[in-house]
């Protein structure tokens, strides 16, 4: 029998692509999610538990029911520009509902979870390639909740031996190469996606936040990592023995304004730009050292190229638009 994984937030971006890999693996995926980012079209590769949580009852049946021998954990609200508007929204959720699974997996002796965290933790860089070590400083409620959830993670190793490898990733992007699962989020905040819609004539212009960063054409650079090598890299991270801190990234940043130049070359599309002013929260670049990656998983980045992240992301996105059913489920959620 494949050895069973609980997987919350399985049903988003991704959690579904992460799903795909442990399929292939060898693995079982089992998804608990409460669909409200996530799209049940996106369950495909194992069972489906919609819950929450905060249920802790349900959270019970599924660890008495499928055993898990650990657990990989997305479940989040993960929008930047939202926690700042709301932060008790992003505390509540994010940090109230991790603490609830880590004491159900405490109660079932699951002592393995591999999570979700994210470079926000970091702030803003001191120096051009973060590495594990950088002081965490977040600036803005999203990374300052996964940072919490680190210090709750380190608490739970202390008191009941639950080993957690927190994955610190970049900015994700991307679709699965054989278009199976891919980005869809309501709203949609992330840049590839945005600007490949008004390349699509889905949206009227692709708005840039910020033109006086201290960077070399005055736009934020981010390190943009394919969602399929996050996902290889968290299937690797279940072979870790002991709890540790890894970042995701390829050590490369590109600028909004190369990424949108990089889509009117691959579309052959002139985009529409409106620029705004930068918005709180936001650091100028962000970009990863992986060298930890490398050597603890044994993993490199596969697909990361910026022609691979955008030719699948338009694959995807030219899908969606052929199947609107699918974007009028994501307006539901």
């Amino acid at each position: 029998m494949p050895e069973p994984i609980l997987v919350t937030g399985g049903a988003g971006y991704i959690g579904s692509h992460t799903c795909k890999a442990l399929a292939n693996a060898g693995y079982q995926p089992i998804v608990y999610d409460n669909l409200s980012t996530g799209h049940g079209y996106a369950v495909k590769w194992g069972p489906f538990v919609n819950g929450d949580l905060n249920d802790k009852a349900k959270l019970n049946e599924t660890f008495l029911h499928y055993k898990p021998k650990a657990v990989i954990h997305f479940a989040a609200n993960a929008i930047v520009t939202e926690s700042m508007i709301d932060p008790g929204k992003y505390y509540r959720n994010n940090v109230g509902s991790s603490i609830a699974l880590l004491e159900t997996m405490r109660d079932h002796n699951v002592l393995k979870l591999i999570f979700s965290s994210t470079c926000a933790t970091y702030g803003h860089p001191q120096h051009a390639a973060i590495t594990e070590d950088h002081p965490q400083l977040p600036i803005n409620p999203y990374g300052k909740s996964k940072l919490m959830i680190e210090q709750i993670l380190s608490d739970f190793k202390e008191a009941h031996g639950i080993e957690s490898v927190n994955l610190r990733y970049f900015n994700a992007a991307g679709a699965d190469l054989e278009t199976q699962v891919g980005e869809n989020h309501t709203p949609e905040t992330h840049l590839i996606p945005n600007i490949i819609q008004a390349a699509l004539g889905i949206k009227n212009e692709i708005v840039v936040y910020g033109t006086d960063f201290a960077t070399r054409d005055g736009t934020a650079i981010r390190d943009y990592i394919h969602v399929q090598d996050l996902a290889d890299a968290h299937v690797a991270s279940l072979k870790c023995k002991e709890g540790t801190s890894i970042n995701l990234g390829t050590g490369t940043g590109h600028s909004v304004f190369e990424i949108i130049e990089a889509v009117q070359r691959f579309s052959g599309k002139t985009i529409p730009v409106r620029l705004e002013k930068m918005r709180p929260g936001e650091p100028g670049t962000l970009t990863a050292d992986n060298a930890k990656a490398k050597k603890d998983l044994n993993w490199t980045p596969q697909f990361s190229s910026l022609p691979i992240i955008i030719e699948s992301a338009w694959k995807w996105h030219q899908l969606l638009l052929e199947n609107e059913h699918l974007v009028r489920s994501a307006l539901k959620c």
